[in-house]
């Protein structure tokens, strides 16, 4: 831990709670900064998303605040103040309000609200995979140790940091606004994900640096059960993103099934493959006549653990290429 938080740069207790506790030293101001920065990011990103900017989005990420009450959480629970956690909490879900509130709305403004459902910044952010998980771990190790030294700039960590929390929550409004709730949970899904990830990370980090053993009214019973609750969150935001990790390699393999089922059938091709609930869609591309549904169906079923559907979308004709 020393190379992680040598004790030449290591901040103090004092110094970290003047950083993540809006309760201590200049109120007022902390207060007004966080919820006019957060205002303006959350309008940023919204615009972002519906725009589907990712220049726009990528601003919003800079100005973000969201991430020093989620690290209030984790320093709470290293020293064992139920007063900061609870406050950081109520920050933290004030702030999904604001930013949900705000893309509903900009939804409402939309001629056409269905149309955004489709753009990469939504697509990009509804269906997240174990990888995402992965990286919210790492984003919170990089918070923690960037609140605990005092060489490490604060610029970097906050963008690393506000990539995964402002921006789906515009997602989320967007979609609840827009019609579709299911979209909308699996954008959630990404935000809860990173926030209890963080949260975990930067309460290892901060204990492994010592600051537990300056505080005499923690004990390790009161931890263990945080940590517990903790880990019991990770695993519930955990099924969705390992369904869609799983998902995500059903699909491939069922569209080189597809591929394959289709090599005998001149001018045929895959042109994509979806993956809902049970059921597989495939979207092919060709002549009138195909081969039989029934190989590429023994063929998934081969590969898939239980007997998905399987729907083939047929689109007669072929892809013309301009001269």
């Amino acid at each position: 831990m020393q190379k992680l938080v040598p004790d030449g740069q290591r901040r103090t207790l004092a110094q970290l709670d003047e950083r993540l506790n809006f309760s201590v030293g200049d109120t007022g101001a902390k207060r007004s900064a966080f919820w006019v920065m957060l205002t303006l990011s959350a309008v940023i990103a919204v615009a972002g998303v519906v725009g589907d900017s990712t220049a726009t989005v990528i601003g919003a990420m800079i100005v973000a605040p969201l991430s020093t009450p989620i690290l209030g959480v984790g320093l709470g629970i290293t020293t064992g103040s139920g007063r900061l956690i609870a406050q950081s909490l109520l920050y933290v879900a004030a702030g999904i309000v604001l930013v949900v509130v705000l893309g509903v709305v900009f939804a409402q403004v939309l001629p056409n609200p269905t149309n955004v459902l489709s753009n990469s910044q939504v697509l990009g952010r509804t269906s997240p995979t174990l990888m995402d998980l992965a990286a919210a771990l790492a984003t919170g190790l990089v918070g923690a140790i960037a609140i605990a030294r005092k060489d490490v700039g604060d610029v970097l960590p906050g963008v690393a940091i506000a990539i995964s929390l402002v921006p789906p929550l515009a997602v989320v409004g967007v979609c609840l606004g827009s019609g579709s709730p299911s979209l909308a949970a699996g954008a959630f899904v990404l935000f809860a994900s990173n926030v209890v990830a963080m949260v975990i990370t930067s309460t290892a980090v901060l204990v492994a640096a010592g600051y537990a053993g300056e505080v005499d009214s923690v004990t390790g019973s009161h931890r263990r059960r945080a940590y517990t609750l903790l880990t019991v969150v990770l695993l519930v935001v955990a099924i969705p993103m390992v369904v869609n990790s799983l998902s995500s390699v059903w699909a491939r393999q069922i569209n080189t099934a597809a591929e394959q089922w289709l090599a005998g059938t001149p001018g045929a091709e895959v042109t994509d493959v979806t993956w809902q609930g049970g059921t597989a869609t495939v979207a092919v591309l060709g002549p009138e006549t195909l081969p039989s549904l029934g190989e590429l169906e023994q063929t998934v079923e081969a590969l898939i653990p239980w007997n998905p559907d399987v729907q083939v979308v047929h689109t007669v004709g072929s892809r013309l290429v301009a001269e």
